[in-house]
This record gives C-alpha cells, structure tokens and sequence, in this order.
C-alpha cells in the first residue's frame, strides 16, 4: 500500500528481457537506505518487489501482464521514474490509499501553464475506466496522487491540476503531448461500482437483489 506522495525521482540504469518479461535495474538514491530485499516499491504507481539490491541500485523484475498493463515496457536506459516506498503503519497519510496495481494507462491530450502551476489533460485509453473517476474524487497518475479536477465520462477525458511542489518533484512536469502514463483510480470507487453492478444485474427477487420486501423482512 502506497500514499501517492512521491519520495525520489530515479533513474533507470539498464533494462533487460526476461522469460518474457523484464529485469529493470533503477537507482533508488537515498531510498537505499532503508530498502531490503523483497520490499514493495512503487514505480511510476506500479508495484514491484527489489529482486536484488546493491548499494543504491537496486533490481525489479515485470512479468508480461505488467509490460501489457503499464508503461513500464517503455522504460530504457536514463529514464527518470517515480519512486515511493511501501506505507508503514503509522505513516501520515498525506495523500490517499493507493495500491500500485495499475488498472490502465491514459495519454497526455493538453497541458496549461500558468506560471509556478500547470494543468495535464489526459485522455484514457481503456473508456471503461471513466466510470471509476469522479470530479473532485483521487486518482494516481504515475503514481502521483492527484485530485481530479474534472472529468468527461463519455469522452474518456480527465484533467489534474499540478501545483509547484509536484512540478519539482515528480516526472509529471516534464510529460510531452503524446506521453503515456499509469493510471490507478480510487480504491473505494471500484468496489462501490463493482457492487453496484452486480446488484443491477441480478435478476427481480434473486440473490442480492435488495426488495421492499427484503427491507420489511429484516426489520427495516
């Protein structure tokens, strides 16, 4: 579990085929320090364990479901990534619960740029998706965590707005027309959906289907 607050900005060393996946090796910096072996670190918002680790670099191995799902079969030498490390109990939540299982990946359509802040227009490329992002709600953006400042369910468009703090710290700021990037939408918003969906799709009276017979039965 993650907070979308990002810690260090990496840099990719080396990436390598493996089994058909691959074996990224990624400059932690100062995460170092307190990283193991076996530690869940976020990568651009998605979860990978440290395979091996020497010194400040440390070893990540994506499976092909990873490379499918993400943009981390992009990444090649001297690119810079996101990095947080896992959430420990007691850890300020400063930004929300987020889980760095990426559910797609979505494409830079516009940003603004209004002096110290800017603002990144992205269009999903699964439109599914839109139905778990809301106005005002959370969304990690390579795992950045972001307010979604609105949004078009039926276009399959989103925008975020980026204050100085996350232009500076992140790889966001640097994002070209065209770029792609991991989206992770809110953890409560997909089982609320997920719910509501089954419950609409079960038939009158069936299992699941909450009637005014139902409530009266249970005391309601």
């Amino acid at each position: 579990m993650f907070t979308g607050l990002i810690q260090h900005v990496g840099a990719v060393r080396a990436v390598r085929p493996s089994g058909g996946g691959a074996r990224l090796s990624i400059e932690l910096g100062p995460l170092a320090q307190k990283s193991r072996l076996g530690d869940s670190v976020a990568i651009d918002g998605c979860c990978l364990t440290i395979a091996s680790l020497d010194g400040e670099l440390a070893q990540f191995d994506a499976v092909p479901e990873t490379l499918r799902r993400t943009t981390l079969g992009e990444l090649q030498a001297g690119s810079q990534v996101n990095l947080e490390t896992a959430l420990l109990p007691g850890t300020p939540l400063g930004g929300h619960f987020v889980q760095g299982h990426i559910d797609g990946t979505a494409a830079v359509t516009k940003t603004v740029e209004g002096g110290q802040w800017a603002e990144c227009h992205l269009k999903l490329e699964d439109l599914a998706l839109a139905a778990q992002i809301v106005e005002k709600g959370s969304i990690a953006v390579d795992g950045i965590s972001l307010t979604v400042a609105g949004c078009d369910a039926q276009q399959g468009t989103c925008w975020v707005a980026l204050i100085p703090e996350t232009l500076a710290r992140t790889t966001l700021g640097s994002k070209r027309l065209g770029a792609r990037v991991n989206i992770e939408t809110d953890i409560l918003g997909k089982y609320v959906l997920a719910a509501l969906q089954r419950h609409l799709a079960a038939p009158p009276g069936g299992a699941g289907k909450i009637t005014e017979e139902f409530l009266k039965e249970h005391g309601y």
